[in-house]
């Protein structure tokens, strides 16, 4: 039992919600309930999850030494030595081969979308997470293809808001997490990961504040240009949810690293509960 939990700490099965997205464009366009394309999308979501998961254990291989040198990462299987590498590899191709097996099943395009967020995780994990600034946009891309992927399995139109909202989220969420890792490690944190040298925490405060407007802008322009005009009642709960993970990175929370932990805050949680379901009457109802 203590095996399968060390794998599915190995696949950050947790962080799995990044895929969440998926369902962006079924939720919007008011087709949740069509059991078909709920069917559809969930085992997109999959696709997505397991994809994810094989980026994560190659970037833990190519990490090993450095996350054996940080507080928290070193705690992951195979920096612990709970795993061995070759088994990680296998575990990864079986996955691999998984992901795209589903991702077929949902179309050219979805499988195309598929492997792009394994070609681009692979940039990321090699070069661009080294340098300034193409780290939080690459993950931020990352963001975008999973939310348009969705489109792709019920063969709806992409909307600039389904690229927008998606990439100013991820770039305020990226952000908040460098912000957390330099406050955690001060002058160690290059150590474990090298573009924490060119990031301080005075940039980081700015990049905060901008990709913190972007997203509201982009979420407050959506909700006045919708065809669903009442989406604009949403705006206190989103902003409230906004303002309160933008405390939490400031006053240093471990959620700001792990926004899995978003649950153990009891305020977002009630925020972002009043957003859906505000969202899903308004759209449904």
């Amino acid at each position: 039992m203590t095996k399968i939990k060390e794998y599915i700490n190995l696949m950050r099965v947790r962080q799995w919600y990044k895929n969440i997205v998926v369902f962006l464009a079924l939720f919007f366009v008011g087709s949740v309930a069509r059991p078909e394309w709920l069917y559809f999308t969930i085992v997109g979501f999959f696709s997505l999850s397991f994809m994810s998961s094989v980026g994560y254990i190659i970037n833990d291989i190519i990490d090993l030494k450095a996350d054996q040198l940080h507080p928290e990462k070193k705690c992951r299987p195979l920096a612990a030595g709970k795993i061995r590498k070759a088994s990680a590899v296998l575990l990864m191709i079986l996955l691999f081969a998984i992901s795209l097996f589903l991702a077929q099943m949902l179309g050219r395009n979805f499988l195309y979308a598929v492997l792009s967020l394994f070609v681009l995780t692979q940039l990321y994990s090699f070069f661009f997470k080294k340098i300034l600034f193409a780290d939080i946009l690459i993950i931020a891309i990352l963001f975008v293809i999973r939310s348009i992927s969705g489109v792709y399995i019920i063969n709806v139109e992409i909307t600039i808001w389904l690229i927008l909202c998606p990439f100013f989220l991820s770039l305020f969420l990226s952000t908040g997490k460098r912000r957390s890792d330099l406050t955690l490690l001060k002058e160690n944190a290059s150590q474990t990961k090298k573009v924490l040298k060119d990031y301080t925490i005075e940039l980081t405060n700015y990049l905060l504040i901008i990709s913190t407007t972007l997203f509201i802008i982009s979420y407050t322009f959506y909700c006045f240009l919708s065809a669903h005009k009442n989406l604009i009642y949403t705006l206190p709960f989103a902003l409230f949810v906004i303002f309160r993970y933008f405390y939490l990175i400031n006053s240093g929370s471990i959620i700001a690293r792990h926004p899995e932990k978003i649950f153990q805050d009891k305020n977002i949680v009630v925020g972002i509960l009043l957003w859906i379901v505000s969202t899903i009457i308004i759209l449904y109802l």
